[in-house]
């Protein structure tokens, strides 16, 4: 006897259909599972067999072949104990045939319980592409698997629930769109920061653009706790947004059933102990690295000249592409990685490097073996770096209320409007121009190509370097509500490449 389960799988951050086929015949029992099955895969047999008998069910004493379809696709973790099971007891017409509209995943415990598993978002979009109506799903994943609409998302605390579904015994509700309440815990907000208002400027046409920023200064001057609020003036995302960010996290195991969805853009902050691999993703079972989880927000990197070289270099790909490709033998995964990088660094190793106080003791080779730490091809990368200065006393005893997150954001917020009308696309920010975009909003006049000529010359830009100069230029001009990019916004843009002038004094 055989029988037929619809259930999905994972590939890279995308879902895709597994056919699971279960077959009883004759000779001494065993239980063998094929179709490039994993060890955690494999391991279903024993839970499976375990969940059969404690539900009151008796488990087929016969020979039993299980196949995962497509044979050819590695098959990994336990969600596909739920379909296991019940296309074994489908097989020994312990229950009828499974519906043909449906799918199944979850992890089975001994008792029967279903567990939650990853990447139930993904699975639930593929399985509403291939046209299924129902998604039979663990209660854990419930809530994030509905946010795909148009697909009925079933809960079930244990497998019986579903049988006496499909029986009419017992009807399971489908669940309706999770919604985020509206209590939310508060993102860190700019009024915190005393002083450092150039800094803030620069974060803000950062925000507005979409630009990668690196700060430079001594310790205790801010650079951390500017970075921490970046995503308090960052704009909204959209719904388009938030699937492709949930998707990821839900793939990393990052999602949870009291807030399946992000309501704020990702922030990561890897510490600088962080493998290439950590970083950018990849692994024996490959899953998304950091750049990834900070799809559609930011990653920040403190302490920057302390991570490893090879981390950092790989960083430069996704940077130009918007996403990074693992390579293994058993395929090509490819993940999303559109972000915002904002870095931090000291001037030196001891850190005081042109403080007032003269505390430094590094000399000029340290310091320029330090900042050497990061490539150059990597900073040409970056599209503003700026120095921050140790902020002064009257700024931290001023009791003067500092401007918040929420007017930043405002502004932010009517710049980002304006890219978008500009060429009738929602996720478009200045920093992703295309040449023919550029073309399109960045010409110059005649002033404006004489101060550029100027400053490529005296600065040594690269063509890559020169661009980014331009993007930033039209970010400033339309926080402005410019239409046209004046030398002013150029000169503007030509001060957020510190570094092109030399080590900071």
């Amino acid at each position: 006897m055989i029988s037929k389960v619809r259930s999905m799988g994972l590939l890279g951050v995308s879902g895709y259909e597994v056919s699971v086929e279960c077959y009883l015949s004759g000779g001494l029992p065993a239980f063998d599972v094929v179709g490039l099955p994993d060890a955690a895969v494999r391991e279903s047999r024993e839970r499976v067999r375990a969940a059969a008998k404690t539900g009151g069910f008796s488990f087929p004493m016969r020979r039993i072949t299980v196949n995962l379809a497509p044979a050819d696709t590695r098959k990994e973790g336990a969600l596909y104990d739920l379909p296991i099971l019940l296309g074994l007891l489908a097989a020994h017409d312990e229950i009828p045939p499974l519906p043909a509209d449906a799918a199944f995943v979850g992890e089975l415990s001994l008792e029967g319980a279903l567990r939650p598993v990853c990447g139930a978002l993904p699975m639930t979009l593929a399985a509403k592409r291939l046209g299924l109506k129902r998604f039979f799903i663990p209660a854990g994943n419930a809530r994030e698997a509905a946010l795909a609409e148009g697909i009925d998302v079933y809960p079930a605390a244990h497998y019986t629930d579903i049988l006496a579904h499909l029986s009419g015994q017992a009807e399971l509700a489908p669940l309706a769109p999770w919604t985020p309440p509206e209590e939310l815990r508060p993102l860190p907000d700019f009024a915190d920061v005393r002083g450092q208002e150039n800094v803030k400027r620069a974060l803000e046409i950062a925000a507005a653009g979409g630009h990668n920023i690196l700060m430079v200064g001594p310790p205790g001057a801010g650079k951390s706790m500017l970075a921490r609020r970046i995503p308090g003036i960052l704009p909204a995302m959209t719904r388009s947004e938030m699937l492709q960010a949930i998707e990821i996290h839900s793939v990393a195991g990052l999602t949870g059933d009291r807030s399946p969805m992000l309501t704020a853009r990702p922030f990561r902050a890897p510490h600088h102990t962080i493998s290439p691999v950590g970083l950018s993703g990849g692994g024996s079972v490959p899953r998304p690295g950091e750049i990834s989880l900070a799809h559609n927000g930011v990653l920040f990197l403190d302490e920057l000249p302390e991570f490893d070289r090879a981390a950092l270099e790989a960083l430069r790909q996704p940077l130009e592409d918007g996403d990074v490709t693992i390579v293994r033998a058993s395929g090509t995964l490819t993940y999303p990685a559109l972000f915002m990088l904002v870095c931090a660094m000291n001037p030196c190793r001891c850190g005081w490097y042109g403080h007032p106080s003269g505390r430094c003791r590094c000399d000029a080779k340290a310091v320029s073996n330090y900042m050497g730490r990061v490539s150059g091809p990597l900073l040409d990368r970056i599209d503003m770096q700026i120095e921050v200065l140790s902020v002064d006393f009257d700024a931290l005893a001023s009791r003067a209320p500092a401007e918040p997150s929420a007017a930043v954001r405002a502004r932010v917020e009517a710049a980002r409007s304006r890219q978008r009308r500009r060429f009738d696309d929602d996720a478009l920010c200045n920093a992703r121009l295309s040449p023919p975009q550029m073309a399109a909003c960045c010409e110059l006049d005649e002033a404006g190509k004489a101060l550029m000529k100027g400053a490529f010359d005296r600065l040594g830009l690269t063509a890559r370097s020169y661009n980014r100069v331009l993007r930033v230029a039209r970010t400033i001009a339309d926080l402005e509500g410019a239409e046209t990019i004046t030398a002013a916004h150029l000169a503007e843009a030509v001060q957020y490449r510190s570094l092109e002038r030399g080590p900071f004094a």
